[in-house]
């Protein structure tokens, strides 16, 4: 049976940050294969592919990670688990579990076979709750042990969406909830490291956090949240179809540098 998540366990000296992967998952429930669309689900392109092979090296900076195997599609772990809107300005978001992808397109064989209230519910218990449980006791763990814990969620983007919005995306776009999930000083860190890559980063626009940023943000709390968005061509082909591994050596290069910067924080 299909495991809903991996968590890798730092390798280096143990420090209080968790990265999150939520959407790199390609895998679908056998029971729910014959209801999606075949050339749909043969390359579910709203996929975050590879992000969870562009963060590998994070275990040696002592940061745990946590990835879904699961697609978004199935149900997505970065929605309210009441389906709340998370944007208000008219742009295409998919739902808790989507029934067409970015951009409005079916991934149903039929209607018949979109989630009912009831399936939703399955979904949530079977697939959604289970890695919030996971993420929530990383973070438990780190309070006790280090008294603070980071969760950085990690996701990827096509550059150009026009659902969304009509000119391409930046190369980064960093969300905090509007400032409400983290710190200043993890923020300012965040933002001097990405700053190193050389490449335009947008805050909080966009995009400026799902629902995992805003439900474990919490800095009163001593548990602080920052979300990273990047287009893909970072780190993948210009087709966005295969990976890159010149683009991703470079990209992984910032990101390192912004780890260790967030690193200096909670010493």
């Amino acid at each position: 049976m299909q495991q809903n998540y991996t968590i890798i366990a730092p390798k280096g000296k143990k420090v209080p940050i968790l990265v999150s992967v939520p959407h790199c998952g390609t895998a679908f429930p056998e029971e729910l294969i014959p209801h999606f669309k075949k050339e749909k689900i043969s390359f579910p392109d709203d996929t975050d592919f590879f992000v969870d092979k562009v963060y590998d090296f994070v275990s040696e900076l002592g940061i745990t990670m946590i990835y879904a195997h699961y697609n978004r599609w199935v149900i997505d772990l970065n929605r309210s688990p009441i389906n709340q809107n998370l944007y208000d300005d008219g742009r295409i978001i998919t739902s808790l579990t989507p029934i067409t992808d970015f951009l409005g397109k079916p991934i149903y064989q039929s209607a018949k076979f979109e989630p009912d209230v009831k399936e939703v519910q399955r979904r949530k218990e079977k697939y959604y709750l289970p890695y919030y449980d996971a993420v929530t006791k990383v973070l438990n763990n780190f309070k006790k042990e280090f008294g603070i814990g980071l969760l950085w969620d990690a996701h990827s983007i096509r550059r150009l969406v026009p659902t969304i919005q009509t000119e391409p995306f930046p190369s980064f776009i960093l969300g905090t909830n509007d400032g409400q999930s983290a710190n200043g000083t993890f923020i300012e860190a965040a933002k001097q490291g990405i700053a190193t890559s050389g490449k335009e980063c947008s805050y909080n626009h966009p995009f400026k956090g799902g629902n995992i940023t805003r439900h474990f943000g919490n800095p009163a709390q001593n548990i602080h949240a920052l979300q990273l968005e990047m287009i893909k061509t970072m780190y993948m082909d210009d087709v966005e179809l295969n990976y890159h591994h010149e683009r991703a050596a470079e990209l992984k290069s910032s990101l390192k540098n912004t780890f260790e910067l967030l690193i200096k924080v909670f010493l």
